[in-house]
């Protein structure tokens, strides 16, 4: 029997945690797609926990006939039926067979033998059937008297006629061959030798010669080179991420010469806007985020250390193998540095649930994170598709996942801030930051998981190099230190970082060029720059990836070196222009790059630019960053809305996109429509989507009225003598070239239409609500009260509304007694009030406020509400501290988006209310113990109101509120009075002329 055997012995404990396993097989299920729901529920139900060391001695029952009976007619119908679907001759899920003894008592790949003869209460599929820990079938329960039949089968010692003695061998593991070594990517980097081309188009270097050969073979050639506007802007956008001024442009274009353009080069990688463009670029790669995911979605504190460090890595042009040993062991190397420190943020920046069902397998996961970020991010390979079994396409055998695992084992998992302080180290200069810490010196043991279980653990290893990558067996061993210099950790994580940073390692250097030329081409020479192996797409150009990656370590690993060997190519320089007709249909993809790619601007780089066009751009560098303003509708997206959201300064909105604060479950609307970053795990690429939300918040949202109105204000200043030359600055700021005719024209003429429809409008003042229904107390206590409610601002005076503590510090705003503004710079007594008001679409209810006053938050006085879902009206009495009493009502067909006509009259104590021009007052009351005085103002809920040529008449006189309506700069809250109705119109027609600007593809593409 199994006595004997490696799985004897087997106990409920060793299986049971396998269910909460969860989180890791949402993960696995991301990197391969063997993880099927069906092979999960198998996974979990029959496996063998841990492989028989060698062979398993079966021994039959005796021969017994009656035994014999039972079994032919109750337990073999019944697997039959039942199991040998997923488990028998044809399909062994999970390498497990129940269509013989043998293979019950062999086993599959996670648990222990599915039965122990003789003793029921043992056998895992004895508590499966009655769904214990485990349950199978998985579809249906098996019948009382089925599940009674199968345990006295197995109580009685498991007869199965006919068997014999099985052996089980142990499956062959997977070995690394010479020829699995031969693959192109896991061959030493060698210099190749530069290929000859037509002597005539060597003008550029060595690049050139290896573009060109392809091309000739394919009887094509380079398209011609791009205008010097299209090269300049180019080159700005590629390496600070920021358009070049008109002046530069100019200047460029009068001396376009090599020399000029070589100068352009080095003169913007001296910038400190080079880093913030480049470090981007790394940010993506190691899916940097402020927070750590899951609910509540706390902030890793210090985090923006990281950041700010890469962004100086990249500015000083720190040798990226150095970038790499810093990030990896920053803190084990012989000099520490503040820099070296913050690198180590690096392994901190992944997603943590901070409640795991399973707190060892979350330990596992969160080793995982770091394991495959550095194998994506740094060589290029997929190291998580071996967390579970040999990876299905490249020869990386399990074993050799946790060999590699091993060297990060000692690194203890992230935290709460607070007491525990292992997510935290102190900087030499003084102050701390987010950084990696280890368990002392004292190594962990690592064992290999069985199926990537953390309850499953198999044989012990030790930290190893990838074979793969190795040339020989022998050199795949790593020497390991006794200690690092510093005590404080085992100093593995170093000689991996060491390994991972050599010349002799073949994919580091060839990963990252080709990084640098997909930022330089749209599309790297590898189109799947994490995936190096045999699933990515093959180079290209394999000999120039091997060009560029041997020249970029002999250069010393420097990176803007690398830029200029690039951007100083002909074939960077090229045009985008796709007018070649044979090159098209031979080349369609432009894989053989024939021309220059025409490439959208990140999300980004378009927000950035348009605060550099606007002359808005605040350059402040580094520290916590800023919090984006966002809508009351993207708040309400959180469970608890507003909750680890901070608001920031207008003067702080207006900082570099690098800059804002990352909450990766709450992404700015602006930036995540423009394909913004998944923080969650490793992004290589960005993908380009063209949708119709891009266009609509170019065209609407309060940062792009407040950016086209600053760039309406800044033409206005440097074009101030007339349209056709503030559409030309516009052009020249926007675009750096001047309009054609044709432009010119259609752009005057679409200033003076929409001239025409404000001024028709100046008379309309819209106010919408900004907050959802509920908010969390801290944010909303950082909320100003204009944030509340948008509107104009000129003699306007805004009130937060009453709101109500609810459950787990959540505030919920009583409607009735929401949000409400005032106008104060005129009162309201007796007087006659006209307008006409429109309830937007989508509108809850909105307010006609008078005799009103603000006492806190609250509104005293009176409101003329109306509800559209009740199609009613009601006078309503407020008082500080009371619920507001309904004095009056009537019914009244309210129609959202459309406009009602509103007469008010008040007299003493008298209101008289008359609705879409009716001879007769709708209401009309008399209440002798209200306000006879106050302001008038407005409250709206779910969607905005809109009032229109509101006119008071009072004491013999006639006054309105401020024309201006909301959405101007914060600079100019504010026309004067004294302004006149046709020069705030036109102001508001060339902000809507600049919003157009914006929209436009020359704006965001790069030529």
């Amino acid at each position: 029997m199994l006595r004997g055997s490696s799985t004897s012995g087997l106990r409920h404990s060793q299986y049971k945690h396998a269910t909460q396993a969860s989180g890791f097989l949402r993960g696995c299920r991301n990197r391969c797609a063997i993880h099927s729901l069906a092979s999960r529920a198998c996974i979990v139900v029959l496996a063998v926990l841990l492989p028989s060391a060698g062979a398993a001695e079966v021994s039959p029952a005796k021969n017994n006939p009656a035994a014999n009976r039972f079994f032919e007619n109750k337990i073999r119908p019944l697997l039959a039926e039942h199991c040998y679907k997923c488990h028998g001759s044809k399909k062994q899920k999970s390498k497990m067979r129940l269509d013989s003894l043998g293979g019950m008592l062999a086993g599959g790949e996670a648990y222990g033998a599915a039965i122990v003869p003789g003793n029921p209460d043992k056998s895992v599929l004895i508590d499966a059937i009655n769904f214990g820990e485990l349950e199978m079938p998985p579809k249906k329960k098996l019948s009382k008297t089925q599940i009674a039949d199968l345990t006295q089968w197995v109580r009685i010692g498991a007869p199965w006629p006919g068997s014999a003695t099985i052996v089980n061998k142990k499956n062959k593991a997977l070995a690394v061959s010479a020829e699995d070594r031969a693959y192109w990517a896991f061959q030493p980097v060698r210099r190749p030798k530069t290929p000859a081309v037509r002597e005539a188009k060597r003008k550029g270097n060595p690049i050139d010669s290896f573009v060109l050969s392809r091309l000739e073979k394919a009887g094509l050639d380079f398209s011609p080179p791009a205008t010097p506007r299209q090269l300049i802007r180019r080159v700005y956008f590629d390496l600070i991420g920021l358009p070049p001024t008109p002046q530069q442009v100019a200047t460029f274009e009068k001396n376009p010469s090599p020399k000029a353009y070589s100068g352009v080069i080095d003169q913007l990688l001296k910038r400190p806007e080079y880093g913030e463009r480049w470090g981007r670029h790394w940010l993506d790669v190691v899916r940097f985020a402020q927070t750590n995911g899951y609910e509540r979605d706390d902030e890793k504190p210090l985090a923006w250390r990281y950041r700010d460090y890469v962004i100086k890595a990249f500015n000083d042009d720190l040798p990226y193998d150095q970038f790499v040993l810093e990030q990896l062991a920053g803190d084990e190397l012989d000099k520490v540095t503040d820099d070296s420190i913050a690198a180590t943020g690096f392994y901190r920046l992944g997603v943590w649930d901070d409640e795991p069902d399973d707190k060892r397998q979350a330990e596992f996961d969160g080793l995982d994170d770091m394991l495959v970020t550095t194998g994506t991010a740094m060589f290029g390979l997929t190291l998580g598709c071996a967390r579970c079994h040999d990876h299905k396409f490249d020869p990386i055998p399990q074993a050799d996942y946790y060999h590699m695992l091993a060297f990060l084992r000692n690194v203890r998992r992230y935290s709460k801030p607070g007491k525990n302080a292992s997510i935290f180290a102190p900087l030499p200069s003084g102050g701390r930051t987010l950084a990696v810490s280890e368990n002392g010196r004292k190594v962990l043991k690592t064992h290999l998981l069985i199926r990537g279980n953390s309850a499953t653990p198999g044989k012990q290893v030790a930290p190893q190099f990838l074979e793969v990558l190795c040339r020989t067996k022998k050199m795949a061993v790593a020497k390991l230190p006794a200690a690092s210099p510093n005590g404080k950790s085992t100093g593995r994580r170093r000689v991996m970082a060491e390994w991972i940073a050599s010349a002799d390692h073949p994919l580091t250097a060839r990963v990252m060029v080709n990084r640098i030329w997909q930022h330089h081409f749209g599309q790297g020479i590898v189109a799947t720059p994490n995936d190096f192996g045999k699933a990515g797409i093959r180079p290209t150009h394999p000999e120039l990836l091997d060009w560029l990656a041997a020249d970029f370590i002999e250069g010393g690993w420097r990176i803007k070196r690398m830029h200029r060997q690039i951007m100083l190519s002909n074939a960077y320089r090229q045009s985008s222009l796709s007018n070649q007709t044979v090159a098209i249909a031979k080349d369609p993809g432009n894989t053989l790059l024939w021309r220059q790619n025409l490439r959208r601007l990140e999300a980004e780089a378009i927000r950035d630019s348009i605060l550099a066009v606007a002359g808005t751009l605040n350059s402040e560098r580094g520290g916590r960053g800023f919090f984006p303003r966002i809508s009351g509708e993207v708040v309400a997206g959180q469970s608890k809305p507003g909750r680890g959201w901070e608001v920031s300064s207008p003067v702080d909105r207006r900082r570099r996109s690098i800059y804002a604060f990352v909450k990766r479950g709450l992404m700015v609307p602006l930036l995540e429509s423009f394909d913004y970053v998944n923080s969650t795990s490793t992004l290589p690429v960005r993908p380009t989507t063209t949708v119709a939300p891009q266009a609509l918040l170019l065209l609407n949202g309060r940062f792009i009225d407040q950016q086209a109105a600053a760039l309406a204000d800044r033409i206005t200043r440097e074009a101030p003598s007339g349209l056709d030359h503030q559409v030309r600055r516009a052009y020249e700021l926007a675009l750096a070239r001047a309009p054609n005719s044709s432009e010119s024209t259609a752009a005057v003429a679409f200033i003076q239409r929409q001239q025409k429809g404000f001024a028709a409008r100046a008379d309309q003042i819209t106010f919408w609500p900004d907050v959802p229904v509920s908010l969390e107390r801290g944010y909303r206590a950082r909320l100003k009260v204009g944030d509340y409610l948008i509107g104009p601002r000129e003699g306007w005076a805004y009130h937060r509304g009453i709101w109500g503590g609810g459950y787990e510090n959540i505030d919920v705003v009583e409607v009735p007694r929401g949000p409400f503004a005032l106008w104060t710079a005129e009162p309201f007594s007796d007087a006659t009030l006209n307008t006409r008001f429109k309830l937007h679409r989508g509108a809850e209810s909105g307010g006609l406020l008078f005799r009103s006053a603000a006492k806190g938050d609250a509104q005293t006085g009176y409101e003329l509400h109306f509800d559209p879902r009740r199609q009613r009206i009601e006078l309503r009495y407020h008082l500080a501290d009371a619920v507001p009493k309904t004095l009056a009502s009537a019914k009244l067909p309210l129609q959202t988006g459309h406009w009602h006509d509103l007469k008010l009259e008040t007299t003493g104590p008298r209101i008289r209310v008359w609705l879409d021009q009716s001879t007769t007052p709708t209401i009309d009351v008399v209440h002798k113990n209200g306000p006879r005085d106050g302001s008038i103002g407005v409250r709206c809920w779910r969607a905005a109101i809109s009032l229109d040529r509101l006119v008071i008449e009072q004491s013999g006189r006639q006054w309105k509120p401020s024309r201006i309506t909301a959405g101007l700069d914060s600079k100019h809250p504010a026309a004067p009075k004294t302004v006149s109705v046709s020069r705030i119109a036109g102001r508001q027609a060339l902000a809507a002329f600049c919003k157009v600007i914006f929209n436009l593809n020359e704006f965001v593409y790069v030529d």
